[in-house]
This record gives structure tokens, C-alpha cells and sequence, in this order.
């Protein structure tokens, strides 16, 4: 039979001083209300040519958004967002005895969703839907080539210096879903919001993965 007292006995792999440390080093703890979110809409028709990608008169209006800044006004109102998750995927492996074990044979993606503060003529959410409307023209419902309609979001955890210290980028992405808003009669304090799902290929870690290669 084992002897338990060489693990009774021993001295604690993390004390509490170890536990605290954190708190009391430059480090500190990451907070969760400490985020900077920034969005890159596509500027423009940026596809294969042909009437159908050089018609959408949204195209344009994105493209004066983008020049008025608009997107910095929408990444102010953005009150609560996701870093995205990364899920392996994976097959049994059932040649060999025993216990069956699990190997990656993939990798996906989760769509991540965001929530926005709206003024009274729901600028923010105006500005989703033009950035939907890039993948269509409302005027055919011909749809438009996928670099018109894909930009990228960066998302980053601030410290308490409003120093960025974690990023990721979500590439290829754009808004696939806009929520509904309730409307009601009833007195209310509470501001209106608006939330918006994003999906994208793929995201990327920007501290060691910045630099890697698009596939």
C-alpha cells in the first residue's frame, strides 16, 4: 500500500503567498470591464470587377463612413463582446487496445456576438447594416463577391493603464446577425442596445501569431 504521508506531510506546490502574487505585481489581474474593441469594415468594392460588385451604391456609403470614422464612433458604444473560442476537433482512434483515444483531425470556430449602445437615429446599427448590405445589392439581390463584404475586428484586454496586454483579430469576418430591439411603451431608464453576431475564417492570437502568414 502507498505511503500517504509523503504527500500529507509535504509542503503545498502553491501557497498563498505564490497565489497572491498576482495581485500585487505589475501584472496584476485581468479585468473584464477593461477591453478595447476595433472594427475594419471593408472600404469599398474590392472584388473581381462586373456591374454586380461595382453597382451596390452601399459600397459608397461604407466608404464615407470610413472616411468620417465612423467605425471609431461604433467601437465607443460597444458595451460587452467575446474573445472568440477555438475548438479541436477530433475522431476516435479505435486501432489499438484498451482505452480509445481522441485525435485532431480539425480545428472550427465559434461566432462571437457583440452588444452596442444606440443613439436616437440607431446610428450603430445603421452601420451593421450597411456593412450586410456589401454582400448584396438591393437593387438586383444579385450577390456581391466575398471581398467586398469581409474587413476584420480586433479585440484587446487593457491593464489598468489602459495598456493593451492580450489581442486577437478576427479575419475574414462580417456582421451575420443583427438581434432585434424591443420596443415598449413602458417609462424605461435603461438605454437601448442592439446586439450583432459576427463570423469569421478564422482568429488569431496577435501577441505570437500576428505575424504568421493568410493562408
Amino acid at each position: 500500500m502507498a505511503d500517504l504521508g509523503q504527500f500529507i506531510e509535504a509542503t503545498s506546490a502553491l501557497a498563498i503567498n505564490e497565489i497572491l502574487a498576482p495581485l500585487r505585481d505589475d501584472e496584476g489581474i485581468a479585468l473584464p470591464s477593461k477591453y478595447e474593441v476595433l472594427f475594419f469594415p471593408p472600404s469599398g468594392t474590392r472584388g473581381s470587377g462586373g456591374a454586380g460588385a461595382t453597382s451596390n451604391l452601399f459600397s459608397q456609403i461604407m466608404f464615407g463612413n470610413i472616411g468620417r470614422g465612423e467605425q471609431r464612433d461604433i467601437s465607443m458604444q460597444c458595451n460587452k463582446i467575446e474573445f472568440p473560442g477555438r475548438n479541436l476537433d477530433t475522431v476516435a482512434d479505435t486501432n489499438i487496445y484498451g482505452p480509445t483515444r481522441e485525435m485532431v483531425n480539425g480545428f472550427s470556430f465559434a461566432e462571437i456576438t457583440a452588444n452596442f449602445y444606440q443613439s436616437t437615429n440607431y446610428k450603430e446599427k445603421q452601420f451593421f447594416e450597411t456593412w450586410q448590405r456589401l454582400s448584396y445589392d438591393p437593387n438586383t439581390w444579385a450577390m456581391q463577391y466575398y471581398d467586398d463584404y469581409v474587413g476584420k475586428i480586433q479585440i484587446y484586454s487593457l491593464d489598468r493603464g489602459n495598456k493593451r496586454r492580450y489581442g486577437v483579430e478576427l479575419v475574414e469576418c462580417f456582421p451575420k446577425t443583427i438581434a432585434a430591439q424591443t420596443l415598449d411603451a413602458s417609462p424605461a431608464t435603461t438605454p437601448q442596445t442592439c446586439d450583432v453576431s459576427f463570423t469569421y475564417r478564422y482568429w488569431r492570437n496577435l501577441t505570437d501569431e500576428a505575424d504568421l502568414p493568410k493562408p
